[in-house]
């Protein structure tokens, strides 16, 4: 990779003009119009999932995901910075969606437009083509997983999960899906405790992450599975994770909004 999974303003600032650099806003499109980093393309983030029935957040088919990365002018030389004005949840989404498609050149843009806007990077609401590139799409499974391959190592202590939802969702008392609860032995560790509120939503440091998600009993020898309702909020638990040094760490399209739905898939209630 170019630059690294979690890049800074002043790195990407001093990057602008480089054609292999492709800034996508994943945020909303209002504010896009109003003030966005130069050259940024805008990317709706309904495009970036696909829904089958109740089951929300899954990964598009690959021709879409071709069409879709080709338009933003995404080629195999390029190196993607990914942004959003929401703390992440978005721009990881898309981060995650590429490594799936075997692009590993994205980097989340640390803060997003948040710490861009706050702190006087430059910005404009111009807009303008972006030169078609020629995505191809190389299968990776690694960053994936199946609520059936859940199923089949629920009992398996070499496979933890994170429920990135809110306190709420997990123990039971607010529902987005036919059943309320978490996945058996899940560990809740909301996506915004990631977060430095102060440092206009960046990642906090390192160290204290690393504390704080040790002692909750995450062990960066074993396989991590990420979800929330439709894997949007723990697409940032994905990145953070990887960002840390976790080396085995998957996401689970359709999250909740899979499993919630499922009476097939056992759950939890605290």
């Amino acid at each position: 990779m170019r630059f690294p999974l979690i890049v800074d303003p002043e790195t990407v600032v001093r990057e602008l003009d480089d054609d292999h650099l492709v800034v996508v806003d994943v945020g909303k499109l209002a504010l896009y119009k109003q003030a966005h980093i130069p050259g940024a393309r805008f990317l709706d983030y309904g495009h970036l999932v696909a829904n089958r029935g109740r089951t929300h957040g899954l990964l598009p088919e690959q021709r879409h995901l071709e069409t879709l990365f080709s338009s933003l002018g995404i080629g195999p030389e390029t190196h993607v910075v990914a942004c959003d004005d929401e703390g992440g949840g978005k721009a990881a989404r898309l981060v995650w969606t590429l490594h799936c498609a075997g692009h590993k050149n994205a980097s989340l843009l640390n803060g997003g437009l948040h710490a861009w806007l706050n702190e006087g990077f430059p910005h404009t609401p111009a807009t303008g083509a972006a030169e078609p590139a020629r995505f191809e799409y190389h299968d990776d499974p690694a960053p994936l997983i199946t609520g059936d391959e859940i199923l089949a190592r629920i009992d398996d202590d070499q496979l933890q999960l994170l429920d990135a939802r809110s306190l709420a969702e997990y123990n039971g008392e607010q529902r987005f899906s036919m059943r309320a609860g978490h996945i058996p032995g899940a560990i809740h560790y909301e996506w915004t405790r990631a977060l430095d509120q102060a440092r206009n939503l960046r990642l906090r440091d390192t160290e204290s992450l690393l504390q704080e998600l040790s002692s909750l009993g995450f062990d960066n020898t074993k396989e991590i599975g990420c979800y929330c309702q439709t894997h949007h909020r723990s697409s940032l638990s994905w990145v953070m994770l990887k960002h840390l040094g976790f080396t085995h760490v998957k996401g689970y399209p359709g999250s909740w909004s899979d499993w919630g739905n499922r009476s097939d898939y056992p759950a939890e209630t605290v």
